[in-house]
């Protein structure tokens, strides 16, 4: 099926702002409360929301095979199980409807008054129900930073991690959306040179810069996924920022790896952008030495080019841009993850969540967390305000955010922004 929504030489008769995220060419997807307190699946152009659920009564995707009730419902679950037929049907419909040759909807004052918002109209949700979230652990220099810092230049890689890629099940029920705050987590950490453990605030907390994709219905109990079929079961992504407390993780991994330094938070973007768009933008994917196994691999350009950054902002104060990075360092990609995942008949459902795990670049200012860019904090880094940061303080809010671009369009996905707040007390 043509991807139609992608033409680089459409435009919308929506204002769209050259610097904007959202083209038409964009079309993601969201979850958003409206001025009238009705939750809806919409989509986004430039800096107005689109009311999927009324655009659908009003008749728009006459032709398309969907229920009723598909964008009424409070997450994008039920859609995405519909599978990518029918993804790209409705992006290629949207494009049309609001093309700028298109009169139809342009034209009709009562419909778009119902279809249409302003963005401080809105509130974004969570796009999607996540019954599974697994983390992968998937950029080569990340691994290799960590590794040399915590065992040395000559063990930085453990035996496995250059033949499969390592991921371990995370929280879900801890996944939220942009601009809702966090508390600075407690657990037990063993202070340097203490001979036994304590309990309270975590004095490291950070953020890692990832990216998650979403999966549809993928397959039943036992059921392995093929590499070469991987991609179908994928819809989207969304920048993901995976806060950790580096302090905590750091006494508890052993043996079972990560819990409570990795499960009291995780940010997302609210728009998912579909893989479907972001294809003018494949690129390779790093070279694998040693090869991998037979069901893990794959030729063509299996990754993306998305450029990445994070920005600190104090309370009160300017933000500093503190890294940036790009999708394309990941060692191991999306399709190869999802293989491998599934490898050992593990189902996989619609609206799980695969964090990529923390994309650092080859240069000390594309590194994806501040245990990197400080180096274990003996590197602080230096904000506007002249202060300087080794982890996370108190009311300092994380930016992230993410875009591809090349000499026909940008196809962005928006920030992810959350605060963190003292530890939780007692109301």
């Amino acid at each position: 099926m043509p991807l139609a929504a992608n033409d680089p030489n459409r435009s919308s008769w929506l204002y769209v702002n050259k610097s904007s995220d959202f083209p038409i060419q964009n079309i993601p997807f969201g979850v958003f409360l409206t001025k009238d307190d009705i939750i809806t699946i919409g989509t986004r152009i430039g800096d107005t929301a689109i009311d999927l659920g009324a655009l659908h009564q009003l008749g728009y995707f006459d032709g398309i095979p969907l229920t009723d009730d598909i964008f009424l419902q409070d997450t994008l679950n039920d859609f995405i199980a519909d599978g990518r037929k029918t993804w790209r049907l409705v992006r290629n419909r949207i494009a049309e409807i609001f093309d700028a040759e298109n009169p139809v909807l342009k034209n009709n004052t009562a419909h778009k008054e119902r279809i249409l918002f302003r963005l401080d109209e809105i509130e974004m949700k969570m796009p999607v129900y996540v019954g599974d979230y697994t983390d992968f652990y998937a950029s080569k220099e990340h691994a290799t930073n960590v590794g040399t810092m915590f065992r040395g230049a000559d063990n930085a890689l453990m035996p496995n991690w250059l033949h499969l890629p390592v991921g371990y099940h995370g929280r879900s029920s801890s996944i939220l959306t942009t601009h809702i705050p966090i508390h600075r987590p407690q657990g037990q950490t063993m202070p340097e040179g203490a001979t036994k453990p304590v309990f309270g605030p975590s004095k490291m907390v950070d953020f890692e810069l990832e990216m998650a994709f979403i999966t549809t219905d993928a397959n039943d109990l036992g059921e392995p996924i093929p590499i070469e079929e991987a991609e179908e079961y994928i819809f989207g992504l969304v920048v993901f920022n995976d806060w950790s407390a580096r302090d905590i993780q750091k006494w508890e991994y052993v043996p079972l790896g990560p819990f409570l330094g990795k499960n009291f938070a995780s940010s997302i973007s609210p728009w998912i952008v579909t893989l479907d768009a972001l294809e003018p933008f494949r690129v390779e994917s790093p070279k694998q030495s040693p090869k991998p196994l037979p069901y893990l691999q794959i030729k063509g350009k299996q990754s993306f080019d998305i450029n990445l950054e994070v920005g600190i902002i104090p309370k009160g104060g300017k933000e500093t841009t503190v890294c940036k990075s790009n999708f394309k360092y990941m060692y191991w990609n999306m399709p190869q993850q999802l293989a491998h995942h599934t490898s050992n008949g593990c189902p996989v459902n619609s609206g799980d969540m695969m964090g990529s795990g923390t994309i650092s670049g080859p240069t000390e200012d594309s590194y994806g967390s501040m245990l990197e860019l400080t180096w274990k904090g003996t590197k602080p880094v230096k904000l506007k305000d002249g202060t300087t940061r080794t982890f996370i303080n108190d009311y300092d809010s994380v930016v992230m955010r993410a875009y591809c671009e090349n000499d026909d369009v940008r196809i962005g996905f928006g920030q992810t922004k959350t605060q963190l707040l003292p530890v939780f007390g007692k109301k």
